[in-house]
């Protein structure tokens, strides 16, 4: 499944809109998620699963690129 993460760049920041960054990670769940993105310092502010029409929609934007985590 895709997620879409809402984050700050740091766990230090406090979450603002405007200052919101995305990301898709292809995980089993949220935990998952947050297990695969836990060493990257990221301040998680939402994540969301996406898939049938809105993932579809996501897709047809340019900067829609999943996260390759090993």
């Amino acid at each position: 499944m895709i997620f879409k993460v809402y984050f700050q760049e740091s766990i230090k920041q406090v979450p603002v809109r405007e200052h919101t960054k995305t990301v898709y990670v292809e995980a089993d769940s949220e935990k998952d998620v947050r297990l695969k993105l836990k060493d990257r310092n990221l301040n998680i502010e939402f994540v969301q699963p996406i898939r049938g029409a809105h993932l579809e929609y996501e897709q047809q934007h340019e900067d829609f690129k999943v996260l390759e985590i090993g």
